[in-house]
């Protein structure tokens, strides 16, 4: 159960931003001026935030390319000067403002046109893992996209040896263990379903970190039943199946997910508060909703965080997770939406933990590493509240 804080005033809502920026290499996370900043509000105490900082952790949806920080995407476009995306951090900061879900979508795929050589994605793989240790991240399933690499010419072999090569030097350098989810583009269609479940089980391709298979990109025009022979194909070879649904359609693509794709986790949901039969099925068979809150309001998949329906799935019983999906483009991270969270379900130090430990119970890890990571987040809290 999460706890929630005491002696703070009931019926409280979270401030709701009209835009996100993305923050310039030198410029800390924020909202925009004129919108109240998460670890300013009166509502975010600061031991609270001291606390979040502090607190072992495990992620779940965040995605390969979308982690690129302002600084090498930045170098990534100075290196590869026909590409739309600026280098200057002013001019990156406007592009990444995102006027709809379809916007976000061309963004995104202009930062993916950078990842052009073996050299590139092994440094953006390095490079997120470091930004996850600084805010002690222990665990995260990074989605990545290889399809997105091999069709601009990267051969299949060297994108596995780069990122398993950066995953094996995080885990040393850091201490921050990296796990994989191959994720089709769902806006490629079914050649790219084709060639990322080639290539999550070929036994000659497979990497060694690679726990799961998934598929983002739009949902609209893009069904979820036509992928069903894909998912097959990569559970009978042992991925399990998180598939993005109900982000941006209504919780009929949830439904779709889990009978034609088999999912064991969703990510987004949100559309899921919308069918009472829906989160009933959920939370009985404890299936989790990767929840990003900051990243539906970014997208326009939720109006405001007032409206976000992270509470009533918590209500309903459904286990959710807190993650930060494409954090530097939305100019978050996964700190903050750890205090987002504690914000919209008024929780103490205790349910902040809590709710880290969901993370944990999701997670696709061996349960002698869940028990580890769950002892820490135990022996943290007890501690930082002794």
């Amino acid at each position: 159960m999460l706890r929630r804080r005491t002696g703070d005033p009931a019926g409280r809502t979270a401030p709701a931003p009209a835009r996100i920026r993305w923050p310039g290499p030198e410029q800390p996370i924020s909202y925009v001026p004129g919108e109240e900043p998460v670890s300013q509000s009166p509502q975010s105490r600061p031991d609270l935030q001291t606390f979040i900082a502090g607190l072992p952790k495990a992620e779940l949806h965040v995605h390969h390319v979308g982690s690129a920080s302002p600084r090498i995407v930045s170098e990534l476009a100075a290196r590869h000067t026909d590409s739309k995306v600026p280098s200057d951090p002013e001019a990156l900061a406007e592009f990444f403002t995102f006027t709809d879900f379809a916007h976000f979508i061309e963004v995104y795929l202009a930062v993916v046109d950078l990842i052009r050589t073996p050299e590139d994605v092994r440094l953006l793989t390095y490079e997120v893992a470091r930004d996850m240790a600084r805010q002690n991240v222990r665990y995260a399933e990074l989605t990545l996209t290889p399809f997105s690499s091999t069709r601009r010419g990267i051969d299949g072999r060297a994108f596995m040896d780069a990122v398993e090569d950066a995953r094996k030097a995080a885990e040393a350098e850091f201490g921050t263990v990296l796990r994989w989810c191959f994720d089709i583009p769902g806006e490629a269609g079914l050649e790219a379903a084709e060639e990322t479940v080639r290539l999550a089980t070929d036994d000659a391709l497979r990497p060694e970190g690679l726990v799961s298979f998934g598929l983002g990109g739009p949902e609209i025009g893009v069904p979820r039943p036509q992928f069903k022979p894909h998912f097959d194909r990569a559970v009978a070879a042992g991925l399990r199946s998180v598939p993005h649904a109900g982000e941006t359609t209504g919780p009929e693509t949830v439904w779709d997910a889990l009978t034609h794709l088999r999912a064991e986790r969703i990510g987004h949901g949100t559309s899921s508060a919308q069918d009472p039969k829906l989160l009933a099925h959920l939370a009985e068979q404890g299936i989790a909703l990767e929840v990003c809150p900051t990243s539906n309001i970014a997208t326009r998949a939720v109006a405001t965080l007032d409206e976000h329906p992270l509470k009533r799935f918590v209500e309903a019983g459904v286990l959710v997770t807190i993650n930060s999906d494409d954090p530097p483009m939305f100019s978050t991270d996964l700190n903050t939406e750890y205090a987002v969270a504690a914000r919209l379900l008024d929780l103490d130090e205790r349910g902040v933990a809590d709710l880290a430990k969901n993370a944990v119970r999701a997670a696709f890890l061996d349960e002698p590493g869940k028990a580890r990571l769950v002892a820490e987040i135990d022996t943290y809290t007890e501690t930082a509240l002794a």
